[in-house]
């Protein structure tokens, strides 16, 4: 069963899947979703470490802003839904692992243009999936934290409901309910700002 609060992860994927009801859409948030939270980890890799875990071989790996932002993330996923939130948590490793790795190789002079480069053209996507797909101003424009937190969970989720993951049963009845009721009260109040 869901939880509450905090970690109720049908109230954030009902509030995130509110914005991202038309499939194309969906897609595009999926294929580019992902890249932004790992071109932000990139560029959070040139920030100074606060200590070092000792690795054989070398200096040790560093944490810094971008292992913190994989951690809280990774907890947050976690304590949302144990099985799904545990992939996620890999997947938010994984990128700052490759980020890591991949900022050494690029440097900064020129990983701060690949991250520029990869945010533009991410987030140019995600707004024409609002723009002309959805019909519906972007997540973030009404809860930024929450938006920014829960899309790269949302786009995993989806993904997995391919494959007839679910949270907890009932859980799709009760989130595509509680959606369904967001987009009829946005159109009710779409159409009384236009007439």
């Amino acid at each position: 069963m869901g939880k509450n609060g905090l970690f109720d992860l049908e109230r954030h994927f009902a509030f995130y899947g509110a914005y991202h009801s038309n499939p194309v859409n969906v897609f595009i948030h999926m294929l580019f979703v992902w890249p932004i939270f790992y071109t932000s980890l990139l560029l959070l890799q040139f920030t100074p470490p606060f200590f070092h875990l000792p690795a054989a071989g070398g200096d040790g790996v560093p944490l810094n802003f971008a292992f913190v932002l994989a951690l809280l993330y990774a907890l947050f996923y976690l304590l949302m839904d144990r099985k799904a939130g545990s992939l996620a948590a890999f997947l938010c490793f994984l990128c700052w692992f490759g980020s890591g790795a991949h900022a050494a190789s690029l440097g900064f002079d020129l990983a701060w243009k690949v991250v520029l480069a990869a945010q533009l053209f991410c987030w140019t996507f995600q707004f024409v999936g609002h723009g002309v797909f959805e019909k519906r101003a972007p997540a973030l424009l009404d809860n930024l934290s929450q938006a920014f937190l829960m899309a790269p969970f949302f786009v995993l989720l989806e993904a997995l409901s391919f494959v007839g993951y679910e949270p907890y049963p009932g859980f799709h009845a009760s989130v595509s309910s509680k959606i369904e009721a967001d987009r009829k009260e946005w159109q009710v109040s779409k159409q009384k700002k236009s007439s």
